[in-house]
């Protein structure tokens, strides 16, 4: 279901003459009752994908909004059995929206392979991005993956050079997500320029949709990245959002309206 999930909704966009908006946040955080909320409702306050983050205790590629949202998590309990039923309990309320899971591979690991797969794809989940398990080294996820029906989604950076590039794209499903800066997430803002030539060599060798992520923080970069892409990924405003406290729903919403509007 994953791949048909994913594929449907850029295919909409593409009807549409729009370009998606893909968020993410971390499962759990700041707690259960909160973040279930705020997922629930993403679709609502425009998010075309969502990307829910497996809180990890060593984000190694994240910037230091989404390591907190991931201390944030654990130290309200989150783990990887409470994720996939907060996957399955949204995919209760929606049956369309595309879900991502995002994280690291140990507790992935941890928790079985084949297993997470498998309850992963029975909880709703179209695609995985494990963003430290490098395609040389995914077979032994990538197998249970895709007999689960669930998309392995590659990340391509600005240093992807041709070779590596064919690796990557052999065995990618879903999108290809491009890391738009060298660097963790949230730190500094992506060039949409300097990117454009990368996204042009990624569009000659694959048709699977780009979404362009990592250094989006405002809706101007949101606006200039989504010129080249097919889709932008927010995370780091949103989980900053978040931890701001408050009234969070209506401030989440009001950060993808600014977004939408740009």
């Amino acid at each position: 279901m994953g791949k048909n999930r994913i594929a449907a909704r850029f295919a909409a966009l593409k009807s549409q003459k729009r370009k998606g908006l893909v968020t993410f946040i971390t499962a759990g955080d700041p707690d259960r009752a909160a973040s279930q909320a705020i997922l629930n409702d993403l679709p609502h306050w425009g998010a075309d994908i969502i990307e829910l983050g497996m809180p990890f205790s060593d984000p190694m590629a994240d910037g230091p909004a989404i390591q907190a949202a991931g201390v944030r998590a654990l130290k309200a309990g989150a783990d990887m059995k409470q994720t996939l039923e907060m996957a399955k309990e949204f995919r209760g309320k929606n049956a369309d929206t595309p879900l991502v899971l995002m994280g690291y591979y140990n507790p992935v690991y941890s928790y079985g392979v084949e297993k997470f797969t498998r309850d992963a794809a029975a909880a709703g989940v179209d695609g995985l991005i494990i963003v430290d398990l490098p395609p040389e080294e995914d077979g032994e996820l990538l197998g249970p993956a895709k007999a689960a029906g669930l998309d392995i989604i590659r990340l391509v950076t600005p240093t992807t050079d041709e070779k590596r590039l064919e690796v990557i794209l052999d065995g990618a499903g879903g999108f290809i997500y491009v890391v738009a800066i060298a660097g963790v997430t949230g730190t500094v803002s992506a060039s949409a320029d300097a990117l454009a030539p990368l996204l042009a060599r990624i569009r000659k060798r694959t048709d699977l949709p780009v979404a362009v992520g990592f250094g989006i923080n405002t809706p101007a970069d949101a606006k200039a990245m989504a010129a080249h892409a097919d889709a932008v990924v927010v995370g780091s405003s949103i989980v900053r959002t978040i931890a701001a406290k408050g009234d969070i729903a209506n401030q989440v919403k009001d950060l993808l309206s600014a977004l939408q509007a740009a």
